[in-house]
This record gives C-alpha cells, sequence and structure tokens, in this order.
C-alpha cells in the first residue's frame, strides 16, 4: 500500500512538472508572439528626437515618401529627421510603410546629404543627436516597448496597431509644494526649491561689497546715466533703504573705497534723482526716487510702491529664472489669433536701474498695447517676455498665454529687477534658451526678438546678435532716448544698432526721441513684425553660405545679354552680407571650357564682389554645362568651408553639348544645393536635372535675358526659405 502511495505521488509530480514546462513554453511562445507582433505605429512626420526610448521598433505607414518629410543625412541620420522617411532612404522599407528598428547614437560634427531610393536627403552641419535604422527584427536581449514615448506634451503615448491613441494630453499643472517634491525623472522639466541647494556666502556682506564695487570701479569705468521723470513723495519703506545706502556709501569712501554708479545726466528739467541701494551680490546701485503716481489707496500703486527690490530676495543669478517652473499657468482660454502675423514673439524688455519706476510703467504699457494689436492666439502669434537686467531672466514664454487679454494682464504684474543694461548678455540668452519645443516654439513661424532699449547697452552686443541672427532669429531694436552728446564717451559699443540688426535701412531698427513718443510706434513695430515674408528672408544678410556663380559665356549669348547676366548675380549677390565669416561670393565662366573667375576667399567686401562681377569679360564659344558643374564642384565648392552652406547658382541659355545629370548628382551628393536659370533656349529637362529636389522651387526659366530681374526676389525667397527650414541646434 505504502509502496502504491509512493509511485502514485512520484506520478502525479511528473503530470504536474510536464504541465508546468508546456505553460511555460506557451507563455514564452505568446510572449514572444507578442513582441514580434505588438509594434507601436508612428506617423510618417514623426521625428526620431521627439521618442525618448533609445532603441524601439516602429511600424511605418505607406506614403511617407514626401519633401514636406525631411531627411538629413546618410546612413546616419541626424535625430532632427523623419523616422520613416529615412528609413526609405536608407532601402529599409518602400513607401508601402513597415517594420522598421531605430537605435539611437551620439550626435555628429556633419552630416552629409545625398539622393536615395527616391529620397533627397539634406546636408546639416551638426546635431545634437543621431540614429541608425534598419531591418524591423527585435535584436537577441533587448525588449523592445509595445508603447513609445514622446518628450511633446501633445502625444505622450502611441499604442499598437489600431489600438486607442492618446493625443493631445496635457501635463497635469503642478503647484510649487508637489512639485518640488516630485523626484521621478519626466520629460518636462522640474525645479527643486532653491532654497535647499543656494550655498550661503562664506564673506560677511561688507567685505563682499567692498570687493565687488572696487572691482566694478575697475571694469567699468565709463558713466550710464539714470534716468526718471518728475518727482513724488518717498514711500515710508524706501526711507530706510536709503539711509543705509547712503551709510554704506559714506563707509566705503571713509575706507578709500570707489563707489562706481552708472552716472548722472545733467538736464534742466533736472530728472535724474539718484537713490543709492545695493543688491544682495553687494553692488552699489542708484534706484530713481520717483514712482509712476496713482491714486492714492489704488492697489496697484500699492504694489508697486512696496514692491521694490530687497537684499536676499534674488535667489538666483545665473540667467535663468525658475518661476515659470515654480508657478506654471494654464492656458485660462485660447484665441485662435490673427493668421497674417504667424510669428514666435520674444520681447527683451528693460529692468535696469537706469530706467526708473516711471518709464519701466510705460514700457510695459507699450508691451500690452503691442499684445493687443497683434492679436495673441493659438494659430497667430505668440509672444513671451524676458527681462534683462544684469542677467536676463524669463518672465514668461511662448505657450504661457494664448490671448492677448491674459497677456496684457500678465505684463502688468512684472516687476522691475535692476541691475545694469546688459542686452549680449540677454541675446545670448534667449538664443540659447528661449526658442525651443519645450518653451512653446512652432518651428514652422520665423522667431522674432524686439528688445528695448533705454538710453545704451553696458555690455556688447555685436557678437551676441550675430550668433543669434545665424541660428535663424530676427532681431529688431527699439532704442528710446539715445546717450546726449556729453554721454557718447561711456558708451562701450557705438552705433551698436548697425552692427546687432541684420539690415542697416532702418527696418529692423526704430528710434524713438522720447519715452511719451512710444505709443506712436505701436502700429509701425506691428505691421513689421508680422511681415512673414520679409522676416524669412532677413538672415540672407548673414547666413553663412558659400553662393559660386556658373555662368554660361557662349557665343549665343552674346556681349550685352552677357551683361545683363552680370547685373542678375549681382542684383543676388547684393542682397547678402560678404565677410569672411559670412556670405562668400565665387564665380565661374564656361564655355567648351571653363574658367575661375574668382574664388570665395577672393573678395571678403560687398563692393569688392561687385566691382569683380562687373569686371568678367565675356568669353563666347560653346557650350558644356556637365563639364563646367564639375568644374565648380572641384574648384569652388571643394574648398568651402564646413560649417557654410554650398549653393550653386547656374545660368544657360541653351542646351549642353554634355551630359549634365551625372554631374550634377555628383555635386548633389557632396551637399552641393544647386539652383538653374534657364534663358531662351535652355533645356527645361536639363534645367531640372541640374536642380536640386524638389526641381521645381529650384530650377527657373525666363524666355528673354531682360526678365531675368524678375528672378531675384523669387531666388533669394527660395534661398531664405529653404535656409531657415533647417532646424536650429
Amino acid at each position: 500500500m505504502k509502496a502504491t502511495v509512493i509511485a502514485t505521488f512520484f506520478g502525479m509530480s511528473l503530470i504536474c512538472t510536464y504541465a508546468a514546462k508546456e505553460a511555460t513554453k506557451k507563455m514564452k511562445k505568446a510572449k514572444l508572439y507578442f513582441a514580434l507582433t505588438d509594434v507601436p505605429q508612428i506617423d510618417c512626420d514623426v521625428k526620431a528626437g521627439k521618442i525618448i526610448n533609445p532603441e524601439f521598433i516602429a511600424k511605418c505607414p505607406p506614403g511617407c515618401q514626401d519633401v514636406k518629410y525631411r531627411v538629413y543625412g546618410t546612413d546616419i541620420y541626424a535625430s532632427f529627421s523623419s523616422v520613416c522617411n529615412a528609413a526609405i532612404h536608407s532601402g529599409i522599407i518602400d513607401n508601402t510603410g513597415g517594420k522598421i528598428l531605430v537605435q539611437k547614437v551620439a550626435g555628429h560634427s556633419g552630416y552629409r546629404g545625398s539622393f536615395s531610393n527616391g529620397v533627397r536627403s539634406l546636408s546639416l552641419p551638426r546635431w545634437r543627436e543621431s540614429f541608425l535604422v534598419s531591418e524591423g527584427k527585435p535584436r537577441k536581449g533587448v525588449t523592445y516597448p509595445s508603447t513609445l514615448e514622446y518628450s511633446s506634451p501633445k502625444s505622450t503615448a502611441v499604442k499598437s496597431g489600431d489600438a486607442v491613441r492618446k493625443e493631445h494630453q496635457t501635463s497635469p499643472v503642478l503647484t510649487p509644494a508637489t512639485q518640488m517634491a516630485t523626484t521621478t525623472p519626466t520629460p518636462m522639466t522640474t525645479t527643486t526649491d532653491p532654497s535647499t541647494t543656494t550655498p550661503k556666502p562664506a564673506t560677511t556682506p561688507a567685505t563682499i561689497r567692498t570687493t565687488t564695487v572696487a572691482a566694478a570701479s575697475k571694469t567699468r569705468p565709463g558713466l550710464h546715466r539714470v534716468r526718471d521723470i518728475g518727482s513724488s513723495s518717498v514711500h515710508p519703506a524706501y526711507s530706510s533703504v536709503v539711509a543705509a545706502a547712503s551709510r554704506q556709501v559714506q563707509a566705503a569712501q571713509g575706507r578709500g573705497q570707489n563707489t562706481a554708479f552708472r552716472g548722472t545726466s545733467t538736464s534742466a528739467s533736472n530728472r535724474n534723482i539718484l537713490r543709492p541701494n545695493t543688491d544682495h551680490t553687494g553692488i552699489q546701485r542708484q534706484e530713481p526716487v520717483a514712482t509712476f503716481q496713482r491714486a492714492a489707496g489704488s492697489p496697484a500703486h500699492l504694489a508697486m510702491e512696496t514692491d521694490s527690490w530687497k537684499p536676499g530676495l534674488s535667489l538666483f543669478d545665473t540667467g535663468f529664472s525658475s518661476k515659470e517652473e515654480l508657478n506654471p499657468k494654464p492656458l485660462e482660454s485660447t484665441s485662435q489669433g490673427n493668421p497674417n502675423c504667424k510669428v514666435d514673439l520674444s520681447f527683451l524688455m528693460d529692468g535696469s536701474w537706469s530706467i526708473g519706476k516711471r518709464r519701466f510703467q510705460l514700457q510695459k504699457h507699450f508691451l500690452g498695447n503691442v499684445a493687443q494689436a497683434l492679436g495673441i492666439g493659438s494659430t497667430g502669434p505668440l509672444m513671451g517676455i524676458v527681462q534683462y537686467g544684469d542677467d536676463p531672466s524669463t518672465e514668461f514664454n511662448l505657450k504661457t498665454y494664448a490671448n492677448s487679454k491674459d497677456l496684457r494682464n500678465a505684463i502688468e504684474k512684472i516687476p522691475q529687477k535692476g541691475g545694469l543694461s546688459n542686452v549680449g548678455k540677454a541675446l545670448s540668452f534667449v538664443n540659447k534658451n528661449f526658442f525651443s519645443d519645450a518653451n512653446g516654439n512652432r518651428g514652422g513661424a520665423p522667431n522674432v526678438v524686439v528688445v528695448i532699449v533705454d538710453g545704451w547697452p553696458t555690455d556688447r552686443v555685436e557678437e551676441a546678435s550675430r550668433l543669434a541672427r545665424e541660428s535663424g532669429i530676427n532681431i529688431f531694436f527699439v532704442t528710446i532716448e539715445a546717450a546726449a552728446e556729453s554721454e557718447k564717451q561711456n558708451i562701450i559699443e557705438p552705433n551698436f544698432v548697425d552692427k546687432a540688426v541684420c539690415r542697416t535701412n532702418g527696418f529692423y531698427s526704430i528710434n524713438v526721441p522720447s519715452w511719451f513718443s512710444l505709443h506712436k510706434v505701436v502700429q509701425p513695430l506691428v505691421k513689421r513684425v508680422c511681415d512673414t515674408d520679409r522676416l524669412v528672408c532677413s538672415k540672407t544678410c548673414l547666413n553663412s553660405a558659400d553662393i559660386g556663380f556658373v555662368i554660361d559665356g557662349s557665343s549665343s549669348v552674346g556681349t550685352s545679354n552677357f551683361r545683363t547676366v552680370l547685373q542678375f548675380v549681382a542684383n543676388i549677390s547684393k542682397e547678402f552680407e560678404i565677410s569672411d565669416t559670412d556670405t562668400r561670393i565665387g564665380a565661374v565662366q564656361y564655355t567648351y571650357e571653363q574658367r575661375l573667375e574668382f574664388s570665395f576667399d577672393k573678395y571678403s567686401t560687398k563692393q569688392d564682389v561687385l566691382s569683380a562681377i562687373k569686371r568678367i569679360s565675356y568669353w563666347s564659344g560653346g557650350t558644356s554645362t556637365g563639364a563646367a558643374i564639375s568644374y565648380a564642384s572641384e574648384q569652388l565648392f571643394s574648398k568651402s568651408k564646413p560649417n557654410k552652406r554650398k549653393i550653386m547658382i547656374l545660368i544657360t541659355d541653351g542646351r549642353s553639348y554634355d551630359d549634365v545629370r551625372v554631374p550634377a548628382m555628383a555635386a548633389h551628393r557632396n551637399g552641393v544645393i544647386a539652383y538653374s536659370v534657364g534663358v531662351a533656349w535652355a533645356a527645361q529637362d536639363e534645367l531640372e536635372a541640374i536642380a536640386t529636389d524638389p526641381d521645381k522651387e529650384h530650377s527657373f526659366f525666363v524666355d528673354e535675358f531682360d526678365n531675368l530681374y524678375r528672378f531675384v526676389n523669387q531666388l533669394i525667397q527660395n534661398i531664405c526659405t529653404e535656409f531657415n527650414s533647417q532646424p536650429r541646434n
């Protein structure tokens, strides 16, 4: 009996073990089947950089082979590229779609464009992240997600197949308490409590004050005036600040220390009343005594009188503001806005002490009126504000407010930060931080910065402006009450506006003689800011391009028409800012043979380039356009600088005696963006073969030489649009 029981027990154990093994096999098979079939589907316009997962398998839909889904690179693609169109370019899938494997890799210093499998990929100087695409088979030992994580708040998850998709999902608004307590990393940026991380100074305030004032006097010998209007009674809260600051000044002078103020300007109105003040770094300030008058008891009046700067209130002095992260503002109401003015706009408002409280209030009224006139809305203009002084800080970004009313109310509540007028520092901050996807930058809208300056900047603006413009930012300057004759010696960078804006023809700069006249420029400024056709071309003056003209000098052109062609070349060239670091111009003339008229490094000023074009002599001969393209590639574009776009503009009046397709394709593969301009008997099929895809945007034809001028603006517009379509790194 005992033996029977034992045998039965072992038999049941074997059966259970076998059943367990079979169940495990089925589960593994089911998991494997799930892993292979439950693949998330992505849209054609999805860029690799928007997906957080470092490695994933996804399914592309049909129809992704389209020029609007841009691809940057060959084999290794910049993460700004369309994932699916990159897969088509690489030959992994075709236009019918299919599964692909994507792996994120490090960024590269350059991406080479090419034409492959019906897709034209573009060149890119550099990008912060890359990706590889291969056949959609899982790698051994790698678990692939069935749901992809997106960095954009627009779409946080996409389910596989036809499952439900979560779209247009907005992250919950966090209060300061809940946000500080959050420790789990998310795609959204969080900010910790600065009071727990800011180190306390190791030296006494007196020591800091003495050393910083002395340093300031060494590095800033020039004086900068302090302005204000009228006078008013001083709020009691100011009395102790003034008295304490006065004692500190006297004590410093008694110790033989130098004190450096942004000096005064004398005038008959005696409007420059100074109040010493000291910020948390110890640098002596001078704050205007006068304040903007309102009715007694007015809440706004009380708020303005009591929101004066106090030592220790500023926790950040790094140029970055935490107020948006600590106090996120939901979009209470959304307006469609003015669709004829779709721009992403940042105002740099002057918060320096030199402006005074009254003028700071006038500035806020001006910004509120501009917001109202623009017609803020989701399909129109979006507007954010950065206030600058010693350091810039974002008051609110592009996506904080989506209608003019809420925006105006928010502007009225902005307190003055004080400090110097460091415009260059503010432009660098905006260039690096403001126009990002996280801050509401829409990509397809021109980026615009309007800088308001009272007097003159206390740092240099030329370099910061140049870098911002090279990034595709349109810069406007509104200057108010320029320096008096006696003050010009204190200006660090004379003619700073001409150095800061893209062109000096007056479009990008407005000078206002008085703060009381500021309201008169609201409409003119809005009109310029909303001129999107002009804004998209503003970077033609400074776009780091090497432009090579390949000019047909064959016998059929004739001397008179050849001079017309040269005028056409000159009209295009003069639209660009020409220098060693900006746009460079080169030229080749061809018949049966080719001649290098001048190379990219030959002339570094616009006048020299225009004179060189005028001196080109007519050659006469046959028409070997293909050989001319190869010659230009070797003699001009092979010597182009790595960070410059290579643009070839070929002008011809007839069919070539040799093949143009192979030389043109070779040039395209080497990153040359080719435009073809045909006149009279030029062959349309050759013009399209020479032109970069899409050839309709890169090839032009005119029946007579005298009509060439009609294409100048269109050609420049296309060059600009193509340049601005490239992403900002």
